[in-house]
C-alpha cells in the first residue's frame, strides 16, 4: 500500500506541475514560429521534446489553445485543407508575448527558490 501511495503522490505532483507550466510551454512554442501553427504541429514539437514526461497530452492541447485564445494571448484563423478538414492556425499576440515574458520571470524565480530549498540553502544567516 505504501508504494501505491507514493506513486499517487508523484502522479499528483506531476499533474500539478504540468497544469502550471502548460501555458508557458504553449506560448513559447507558438512564439518561436515565424508562421502561424496548427494544433498538430504544436503537438509534435511538444511530443518530440518531452517523451519522458508528457506535459501536455493531445486531448488537453486543444482546450489549452482555446483558453489561451479566449484570454487574448493567441489568435487563430481557420484555413481550408486540401487533404482533410479545415485547420485552425494559431499565432501569439502582443499581449501573449508580454504575458509569456512575465511567466518566464515567475518560472525562473520559482525554479531558483525551489532549487535553493532543495539544496539546503540557509536564508537566516
Amino acid at each position: 500500500m505504501e508504494l501505491n501511495q507514493r506513486n499517487i503522490a508523484v502522479e499528483n505532483f506531476q499533474r500539478g506541475l504540468n497544469t502550471g507550466i502548460a501555458e508557458l510551454i504553449l506560448l513559447s512554442v507558438v512564439s518561436q514560429s515565424k508562421q502561424p501553427m496548427y494544433g498538430y504541429q504544436i503537438a509534435k514539437i511538444i511530443e518530440k521534446e518531452n517523451q519522458a514526461i508528457p506535459v501536455i497530452k493531445l486531448g488537453t492541447l486543444y482546450p489549452f489553445l482555446r483558453s489561451l485564445e479566449k484570454s487574448g494571448f493567441l489568435e487563430s484563423r481557420m484555413d481550408p485543407s486540401v487533404t482533410g478538414p479545415p485547420r485552425r492556425y494559431y499565432q501569439i499576440t502582443e499581449l501573449g508575448r508580454q504575458t509569456m515574458e512575465r511567466l518566464v520571470e515567475a518560472w525562473n524565480r520559482t525554479k531558483t527558490f525551489t532549487d535553493n530549498i532543495l539544496m539546503g540553502v540557509e536564508y537566516d544567516k
